[in-house]
């Protein structure tokens, strides 16, 4: 790393550590911008494999296997109930912020991950021909909420909502 870009980084460090509220704005700016062009690797890299709507199929079979449980089958967060809970809230990843992403960023996220940001790693779980895939369908992820809520939270809603049922349909118990 030069050293302007590690100042800039301990400075940010600094500036974010000395308090425990919402970040601002300016704060979230810089935070970006150093995510972009600093701590995430692969901004050069190119993606090898060309873009088909086959492959972008293969990389939204990969993605629902393992991206939905945090970013929804849409990749919008679309039937995560914790999504915007989390800190830092799960990325939304049709937003301008991580489209802005080349596609070797994208490919680098996937692959290491981003502390500590609960996104995790990839690599050595996934090959590299499976990661580009999902890069493809990230930059061609289908309407919000199309592909409805990921089955997991489906279930644990019905759960929910069966037991609330049998709940309130029984009598209070009684010493």
């Amino acid at each position: 790393m030069k050293l302007p870009q590690m100042l800039a980084a301990l400075a940010i460090v600094a500036i974010c550590g000395c308090k425990a509220s919402t970040p601002s704005k300016t704060e979230n700016t810089v935070v970006n911008e150093v995510k972009h062009a600093v701590t995430i690797g692969g901004k050069d890299v190119q993606n090898p494999i060309a873009y088909t709507a086959d492959v972008a199929k293969e990389g939204a079979e990969h993605f629902g296997h393992h991206c939905q449980i945090c970013h929804g089958l849409d990749g919008q967060n679309t039937g995560v109930p914790f999504a915007t809970k989390m800190d830092p809230p799960v990325a939304d990843l049709s937003t301008k912020d991580v489209q802005d992403y080349t596609d070797g960023q994208l490919k680098w996220i996937i692959e290491n991950g981003i502390q500590p940001s609960g996104m995790p790693g990839w690599k050595g779980i996934l090959t590299d021909e499976e990661m580009w895939n999902m890069v493809h369908y990230i930059r061609h992820l289908p309407a919000k909420g199309s592909l409805g809520a990921p089955g997991i939270f489906k279930e644990e809603a019905e759960e929910h909502e069966h037991a609330e049922h049998h709940h309130h349909d029984a009598t209070p118990h009684k010493h």
